[in-house]
């Protein structure tokens, strides 16, 4: 009702779990890692719990997005089942097909295990999905429990995600449901949003929607009591800047002020939660009688009166009549996105290839890392390409392609994006972090901000970045191994412990073993024992010697020898 009113695309605030609005805040990023680990460990059981509203369904349907293609995914939105019941849904969910007179327990879980095996033999996964999983009954939940004693001698053939509310943690905490809690390979719980988080989520929200930079809608008093308000919970800010806004709709304002606030929050979230001081129930330029109606029914009073005026204009066709002027300037505007309003204000000239999408982008990867290196302070690549030569102190250039933006998110590395267009023309753009689900592009010393959606139209997958790396890295290391980089290694988790040697000197022994898988533990890694590329980032990262995108770049001085 509102969105072009004030510029918008679309209703910004709506409380559909529609993965395009994911605010990445630190614990989404977290939550999501854990449940992408979980799922590629190969069997078990992950657990997501949350307060009702803090985004737990969105980042399911985010999951759901960065999984692989060649993953089944059976998703039940409705655990009120018995075990029957529940195993028929997983069965239809899979699309197996079954007799009636198969559709006992010992039938149906034939026809999966049947179905498992299949898969399996085809190189693909599945995985089951529970949302609102607190309401399974125990017996469920133990049937559950046997279906990942489905499994050939290697592998578990599936994955099992809960989704659900605090009470879910307790329910499995029963003496009787110890044997499934302690298949559990990862858990996180979600918490509310900080005033911080709240500021950004809110921004987020708008900028997906399509407000322009220039334009405040919420200022921050105003978000400093939604934060009050809604307890940082989601759900709770989405209907009361929803309602706010409707508000301001209907009085033909351009922000939302503390009496439309008070208002808003009376309606929404009930007396306990409103002002403190009366409101004074103005509307559309004068006073309300006590019983106002609330603001859905206001605006619908003024979209009535507007119909009036565009019936006028259809029926009796006058030319001079323009319904659209009586629009805010905002509007009308074709710049409608932060990312055009970025790229008008800078003047940006970017290649013809993506010039429709305003990214500043360089037309050569030699130049896209010209810019990378400089502003990190580092000497200029030379070499018979631009990445296939270091900078001296363990600088290096590496190349890699990732099928979406949670692997591009893993390496955690400022990098250049090759970019191609629709009509074949390549063009490189410079991420130097990520705030949210948007990146900040790095052109001629200035930033600019885009969403991921907007760059994962021309961006192939293709990327290079900087670190540091130890000489002659190519390949992994595995115990065993004799060579200079096991020194290298075991020197870096010796300064990372605090101690004067390492537990190695050119010999990937047990202890070194040991200590890596450990440490693979600690940061949700495969611990494999196996020194690879995500290991050594994780290790420079644990040290604080690495530049990534949560936080922007500075200069880090060069490790000695």
């Amino acid at each position: 009702m509102y969105s072009r009113y004030f510029g918008l695309k679309e209703e910004p605030f709506s409380i559909a779990p529609n993965p395009r609005y994911l605010f990445m805040s630190e614990q989404h990023r977290e939550a999501l890692g854990h449940l992408l680990y979980g799922v590629g460990v190969g069997g078990g059981f992950v657990l997501l719990t949350g307060e009702v509203g803090t985004g737990k369904t969105t980042i399911c349907r985010s999951l759901l997005e960065q999984l692989p293609d060649t993953t089944d995914i059976a998703f039940i939105l409705n655990p009120y089942q018995d075990a029957v019941e529940i195993l028929a849904t997983v069965c239809d969910e899979l699309e197996i097909e079954y007799k009636d007179q198969n559709s006992s327990l010992r039938g149906l879980s034939m026809a999966l295990y049947k179905f498992l095996l299949r898969n399996h033999a085809r190189g693909r996964n599945t995985v089951l999905l529970i949302d609102e999983a607190q309401n399974l009954e125990p017996k469920v939940l133990e049937l559950i429990r046997l279906l990942t004693n489905l499994e050939t001698d290697s592998k578990k053939l599936l994955q099992i995600i809960f989704i659900g509310q605090p009470e879910l943690k307790h329910k499995l905490a029963q003496p009787e449901l110890r044997q499934l809690a302690q298949r559990i390979t990862a858990r996180f719980h979600m918490e509310p949003l900080s005033l911080e988080e709240t500021r950004a989520y809110i921004r987020h929200r708008l900028h997906i929607a399509g407000l322009p930079v220039s334009q405040e809608l919420f200022s921050a008093g105003i978000v400093k009591n939604v934060f009050n308000r809604s307890g940082g919970v989601p759900r709770l800010i989405n209907v009361l800047c929803d309602r706010m806004l409707l508000g301001t709709y209907a009085q033909n304002k351009t922000a939302v002020d503390k009496a439309t606030f008070n208002k808003a929050a009376k309606e929404v979230l009930g007396k306990k939660f409103s002002g403190r001081r009366a409101l004074g129930n103005k509307f559309l330029g004068k006073v309300l009688p006590a019983e106002t109606k609330p603001l859905w029914s206001v605006a619908a009073a003024v979209t009535g009166v507007a119909l009036v005026f565009i019936l006028g204009f259809l029926l009796f066709d006058q030319g001079e009549f323009d319904a659209a002027s009586t629009l805010p300037i905002a509007a009308l505007s074709d710049k409608s996105s932060a990312a055009q309003v970025h790229d008008a204000e800078l003047q940006l000239s970017a290649s013809s290839s993506v010039q429709t999408l305003n990214l500043p982008t360089y037309a050569s990867e030699s130049a896209a890392l010209s810019q990378l290196f400089g502003s990190l302070g580092l000497p200029q690549l030379s070499g018979p390409s631009p990445c296939e030569a270091t900078t001296g102190s363990g600088w290096q250039c590496r190349r890699m392609a990732v099928k979406n933006w949670q692997s591009f998110i893993d390496v955690n590395r400022p990098a250049v994006l090759r970019l191609v267009a629709s009509d074949g023309t390549e063009s490189y753009g410079v991420v130097s972090s990520l705030k949210g689900v948007s990146a900040q592009l790095l052109f001629e010393g200035q930033t600019s901000s885009h969403a991921l959606m907007t760059l994962g139209q021309t961006w192939t997958g293709e990327f290079a970045f900087i670190w540091q790396g130890p000489d002659g890295f190519n390949k992994p290391i595995a115990k065993g191994e004799r060579s200079a980089l096991v020194t290298w290694v075991a020197d870096r988790f010796a300064l990372l412990d605090g101690q004067n040697s390492g537990l190695s000197e050119g010999v990937y022994n047990d202890a070194l073993a040991r200590r890596v898988t450990l440490f693979q533990q600690q940061q949700g890694l495969d611990d494999d024992g196996i020194v690879g590329l995500n290991t050594l980032l994780k290790l420079n990262e644990a040290l604080n010697r690495a530049h990534t995108l949560s936080a922007p770049l500075r200069i880090i001085a060069a490790e000695e020898g």
